[in-house]
C-alpha cells in the first residue's frame, strides 16, 4: 500500500515557541489516521502546513506525491480541509454555502452528491436556513459536506467534534468509516481518548513532538503490567497517601477510581495493609486494564522528564 501523506523532519516555531519539533510519519492510502494530543500540542500547525496555508521552517511534507511548498496549487485541488473553527459563511444559507464551495472547484453539487448524500441528510430539510443558525451537529455536517464537494483524495479534519454533543460525535465517526470505505485517506486530530481508538493508526503528539505511533491495540500492549485500580470513600486522602509510597511510580484520577502504576516491588496486599494502617480502612486495590489515556499520561511524563 502506497503512502498518501509523507512527513519528514518537519519543524515550525513561532518566535521562541516550538510548535512542531522535527516530526516524521507517513499515512497509507485509504487509511483513517488519528493525531491525538491536548490543546497546544501542535496539531493545528501541522494541519495548516499540510493544507498549504503555512510554510514549515524545516523539513518536508508531501500529499499524493506533491510537495506542500512547490505544488501547493495542485494539492489544494486534491484535499478537503475542515478547520477546528467553523469557517463557512454564517450569513449564507445551507445551499448557498454548498454551491459556493462547489463553484470554487469547478464542479456542481449534482456531480458528487452521491458522496455527501449520507452526510448531508437532515440538512436537506432546511436548505434555506442560515449556516449561523444551525446547531453544532448540523454545522459539522455542512462543513464536512463542503470539504467533500469536489471528491478529494485526502480529507484533513482538525478536531472536528469539538463542542459537539455525544450523539453527533458518534454519527460523525460513523460517517468517517463510510468515507474510508470509498478510498478517501483521512487524517483527523482529536483530544478525545475514546475517538482515538476508532482510528486504524495513531500518532500521539505533545509539545510538538511525536511520542508514539501505532494501532490502538499495539499502543496499549503491555500497559496492564503493574497497573492497578484503587478506591476508597475518601479518594483525596487515598491519592495523597499512595503518592507517598515508594513502590508507587504514579497515581492519578481515572474516572471513579485511581490508577496506580507500581514498580517491580509493588505488592497490592502489602500496600493495602499500609493504607489501612494510615487511616483508610476501606481501601481496595485490584488489577486494572490499561488504555490509551494511561499510555498518554505515561508518555507525557517521560517527555517532560527528558
Amino acid at each position: 500500500m502506497n503512502n498518501t501523506i509523507e512527513i519528514s523532519n518537519l519543524s515550525k516555531s513561532y518566535g521562541k515557541l516550538v510548535a512542531l519539533d522535527d516530526i516524521s510519519f507517513s499515512i497509507k492510502s485509504g487509511e483513517l489516521f488519528g493525531l491525538l494530543g491536548p490543546d497546544g500540542a501542535g496539531k493545528t500547525t501541522l494541519f495548516k502546513i499540510l493544507s498549504t496555508l503555512m510554510l514549515p521552517d524545516k523539513g518536508t511534507a508531501s500529499m499524493c506525491g506533491l510537495d506542500v511548498e512547490k505544488d501547493y496549487r495542485k494539492i489544494r485541488l486534491r484535499i478537503g480541509y475542515m478547520p477546528e473553527k467553523f469557517s463557512l459563511y454564517q450569513d449564507m444559507t445551507v445551499m448557498e454555502n454548498l454551491r459556493f464551495y462547489a463553484s470554487l472547484f469547478g464542479v456542481s453539487i449534482k456531480d458528487n452528491f452521491d458522496l455527501i448524500a449520507p452526510i448531508f441528510g437532515q440538512l436537506e430539510k432546511f436548505p434555506n436556513r442560515f449556516a449561523g443558525n444551525l446547531s453544532g451537529g448540523m454545522k459539522q455536517k455542512l462543513a464536512l459536506s463542503c470539504a467533500l464537494i469536489h471528491r478529494p483524495d485526502i480529507l484533513l479534519l482538525d478536531e472536528p467534534t469539538t463542542g459537539v454533543d455525544a450523539v453527533s460525535r458518534d454519527e460523525f465517526w460513523q460517517m468517517l468509516g463510510g468515507l474510508k470505505e470509498k478510498g478517501i485517506t483521512i487524517l483527523v486530530s482529536t483530544s478525545y481518548m475514546d475517538e482515538a481508538t476508532r482510528c486504524e493508526r495513531l500518532a500521539m503528539i505533545n509539545s510538538g513532538r511525536i511520542l508514539k505511533i501505532g494501532t490502538p491495540t499495539e499502543l496499549v500492549a503491555g500497559l496492564d503490567e503493574n497497573l492497578y485500580n484503587a478506591v476508597a470513600k475518601d479518594m483525596f486522602k487515598l491519592l495523597t497517601t499512595l503518592q507517598k509510597i515508594p513502590e508507587v511510580l504514579n497515581c492519578y484520577t481515572f474516572g471513579a477510581t485511581l490508577h496506580v502504576v507500581g514498580n517491580n516491588d509493588f505488592n497490592a496486599d502489602k500496600v493495602t495493609a499500609q493504607l489501612v494502617s494510615e487511616g483508610i480502612p476501606d481501601a481496595k486495590i485490584y488489577p486494572a486494564k490499561g488504555d490509551i489515556e494511561d499510555l498518554f499520561i505515561k508518555l507525557m511524563e517521560n517527555n517532560d522528564n527528558e
